[in-house]
């Protein structure tokens, strides 16, 4: 990649908001249905959310190769409005294997990556081992790394002060927590809060600037032909941009993003800059209004918008994962279609439930 490239991307982002972790749709087969993956990142960038993560553990990351890891990657880039925030799962066992995906989401315009702690060798796995994987993937990478903290699939809770240790890091920049413990965020934002802040560059009302927001186009060129590329159908166009945007510079600390819908509201009131979750993937209106609800300082209406996307994040979420996200997916106006093997689809009353639960907060 070339020096310009790599100065261009390596910079701190504003991280903040509600992002949608989104779903990697399927054929009947199991092979990416991308005309699907298309059609949903298009309705998310309707959508108020600050943007989406494509191939976090909602994506079903660790079950597709290298081949279509990439293509996924590709794909949902080029059908993202330039406005949206767009963060690439890179996590891979290896810091090589890690960088090169990184390197991939630079080439396609993504904002961030979240990176994963490397688990198959959990058991040598030490401090010293963990610190120096992020900081390996974090001195290369040509994007700025979010650490993701996910517990429930990696055999492996990063320490607070490995957090605060990494934190320092001039291309660290924050970390997705989907602990679900408040307290956990509480504590991380403590010992992350006498990191130096940096300058990040936003819009004139204080919003993130995108780099697809930046990248000009050529006149005629369009957005995105991928998904007409690997199946031979008419892929879509958008004209190019007719002016350039006007940008600010905000100064941001390390960035605590909550990973769970039901810890959000009291992880932003603990310091946390948003959330990145499942449930945005299939509600993602309704996870807005909660952040919205609390960034006007309407606590009571906050505290009522998140009891009503409690008891479905718990259920679909927590309890029936991919398949469930995928089902509520279907049910709220999204693809979501088929988990891959060996992830089993919900029965009949599973799926009865699901679209209770959702019956008041359709999008």
């Amino acid at each position: 990649m070339h020096g310009w490239r790599l100065r261009f991307y390596n910079k701190a982002m504003l991280i903040e908001g509600v992002f949608a972790a989104v779903t990697t749709p399927f054929y009947p087969d199991e092979r990416v249905y991308f005309r699907k993956l298309e059609a949903n990142m298009t309705h998310y960038s309707r959508s108020l959310l600050a943007g989406m993560v494509v191939l976090g553990s909602t994506g079903e990351a660790p079950m597709l190769n290298d081949a279509e890891t990439l293509d996924v990657l590709r794909v949902a880039a080029e059908a993202t409005a330039p406005d949206k925030v767009l963060i690439a799962g890179i996590g891979r066992e290896s810091v090589k294997g890690t960088v090169e995906l990184a390197e991939a989401a630079a080439v396609h315009k993504y904002d961030a990556v979240l990176v994963r702690t490397s688990s198959y060798y959990a058991g040598q796995m030490s401090s010293a081992a963990v610190l120096h994987y992020f900081r390996s993937v974090a001195d290369r990478s040509p994007l700025p790394v979010l650490l993701y903290n996910i517990p429930k699939c990696v055999p492996y809770q990063i320490p607070i002060e490995i957090v605060a240790e990494l934190a320092s890091h001039p291309n660290i920049i924050g970390i997705k927590d989907s602990s679900g413990s408040v307290d956990r965020i509480r504590d991380q934002v403590a010992a992350t809060r006498s990191v130096p802040k940096r300058s990040v560059t936003v819009t004139p009302i204080f919003e993130a600037v995108t780099a697809r927001m930046l990248t000009p186009k050529a006149e005629g060129s369009s957005t995105f032909v991928s998904a007409g590329e690997l199946s031979g159908g008419v892929a879509l166009a958008t004209a190019p941009p007719s002016a350039p945007i006007k940008t600010r510079i905000k100064e941001v600390g390390f960035q605590v993003i909550c990973g769970s819908a039901s810890a959000m509201l009291a992880s932003l009131n603990e310091g946390a800059t948003g959330g990145i979750l499942a449930l945005g993937a299939c509600a993602p209106q309704a996870c807005q209004e909660v952040y919205l609800a609390w960034k006007d300082h309407d606590l009571k209406l906050a505290e009522e918008k998140h009891q009503r996307i409690a008891g479905a994040n718990k259920r679909v979420v927590g309890d029936l994962g991919i398949s469930g996200v995928k089902y509520a997916c279907d049910y709220n106006g999204y693809y979501g279609g088929q988990s891959r093997a060996p992830l089993l689809p919900l029965t009949a009353e599973e799926k009865a439930e699901v679209e209770g639960l959702l019956a008041e907060i359709r999008n």
